[in-house]
């Protein structure tokens, strides 16, 4: 059998192929049904080498280290049973950039899924999954230029073209051409009003530009497009948060966290406590008071149990534990991950997670204890040197901010004023509209004249 772009699905039949298609498409649109779907197509083709490949996918794109192994043990069952060379060019390509994610070496199955989309550009799910590897690695370049490289290969008339368009938007502004990914973001959007990836993408530009005003009237315009029913809702009610919080509505802030972000009823996962984090992080960064939410919030971290398996989300996890007084805490995920380092370099270890960690991960986490201790001058020893690094451990310049941010804070406090000034003229001028920027330049200027 075949896809619906002649692509060949070995062991697939008919009825799988539909399956497939379907999950495909819920996959796209972030959609919850998409486990589901995945795993019925191996219900019809249990031997589906696409439905395997997707499985994994799926167990590795939440960067949760425990279904990554879940997805991991029942992809070397696959691999046991069905040898690759049975399978067509394509299909041994996934099962490649699959068995080097699991494997934990995220750039090298970049740069498979990579070639696979150079001989066949209309693969979606290799488009996808490459999409989001330059997301979890920080590669603003691929993440733009992975998209667009195949977007001539597919016809306008495709269902999935304008989805392609929301993940080129989103990486048109990663790299920084904020007009024209809000220009493909809206078209993109207006061909499909439920693609929250090209939601998202046009309200990380109207971030980027600081269209805060915008950025709300967009999102209140689309709300029941966006705001529930997909798995990129808490992440877009973070990017409201954003926008409200730079407006100083601090309440609002924290009326939407309750709602949307972080309560009783949230799954724990680390996706949408990262995003907890980052939010109070920036209202702990102004002396905000958050109101006790902060412990509830490193309760949720601390019941992961999470070992050394995505730098980024390491961080955000020392956020939690910084922001509710819990150092212990966030000190002893320290040890645990030079720990680990050093068992990685004992044994050959490699894996993007390393690099990550050892470069990004650990000097970053060691920089939010130092703040937290008020130890400021120690935070920017360790962040300074970084700044211009610290999209290689992942996120989106948004995400990331939150540490830029802390930076700036950390040099103010400090009483380091010439690197202060320095930083925030690099901001304002950027983003003239930034009102945090605005009241932290008050600040230096004030300090500065006293």
């Amino acid at each position: 059998m075949t896809d619906r772009h002649a692509h060949a699905m070995t062991y697939t039949d008919a009825d799988a192929v539909r399956l497939y298609e379907q999950a495909l498409d819920s996959l796209l649109f972030f959609r919850g049904d998409v486990a589901a779907e995945a795993a019925a197509v191996l219900d019809v083709s249990p031997r589906s080498a696409m439905g395997h490949v997707l499985g994994a996918y799926l167990g590795l794109l939440g960067t949760e280290e425990k279904d990554a192994a879940e997805a991991a043990a029942a992809f070397d069952a696959y691999r046991r049973t069905v040898p690759v060379a049975d399978l067509d060019p394509r299909e041994r390509m996934h099962v490649e950039a699959a068995s080097r994610w699991l494997d934990g070496d995220m750039r090298h199955a970049g740069r498979v899924l990579a070639e696979l989309a150079m001989a066949y550009p209309r693969d979606a799910l290799a488009l996808a999954v490459g999409h989001q590897l330059d997301f979890f690695t920080g590669d603003a370049a691929l993440l733009r230029d992975r998209i667009g490289g195949a977007l001539s290969s597919w016809d306008a008339d495709d269902p999935h073209y304008g989805l392609l368009q929301g993940m080129y938007a989103f990486g048109l502004e990663e790299a920084g051409h904020y007009t024209l990914a809000e220009r493909v973001g809206l078209e993109a959007v207006e061909r499909n009003a439920r693609d929250v990836w090209g939601i998202h993408a046009v309200v990380h530009a109207y971030e980027m530009q600081g269209r805060y005003e915008d950025g709300i009237r967009y999102l209140d315009a689309r709300t029941d497009d966006w705001s529930s029913g997909n798995y990129l809702n808490v992440h877009n009610w973070w990017h409201y948060a954003l926008y409200v919080m730079e407006t100083g509505r601090v309440e609002k802030v924290l009326a939407v966290y309750d709602a949307a972000v972080h309560h009783e009823g949230s799954a724990g996962a680390a996706m949408e406590l990262l995003d907890a984090a980052s939010l109070l992080w920036r209202l702990y960064l102004t002396d905000e008071d958050t109101g006790g939410r902060w412990p509830a919030l490193a309760d949720a971290w601390a019941r992961r149990c999470d070992g050394a398996y995505y730098a980024f989300n390491d961080v955000h996890a020392v956020m939690a534990y910084v922001g509710a007084d819990r150092t212990a805490d966030a000190e002893r995920l320290i040890r645990d991950r030079e720990a680990w380092l050093r068992d990685a370099a004992a044994g050959g270890a490699g894996g993007s997670n390393v690099p990550m960690t050892a470069e990004i991960g650990l000097p970053v986490c060691r920089a939010l204890v130092a703040y937290g201790q008020r130890r400021y001058a120690d935070a920017v020893a360790l962040l300074l040197p970084l700044r211009r690094r610290l999209h290689t451990f992942g996120g989106s310049h948004a995400q990331r901010d939150a540490l830029q941010k802390t930076l700036v804070e950390s040099a103010l406090r400090a009483g380091h004023h010439d690197l202060a000034r320095t930083l925030l003229s690099e901001r304002v001028h950027l983003r003239p509209r930034c009102p945090y920027d605005g009241n932290a330049w008050a600040r230096l200027t004030a300090r500065t004249a006293r």
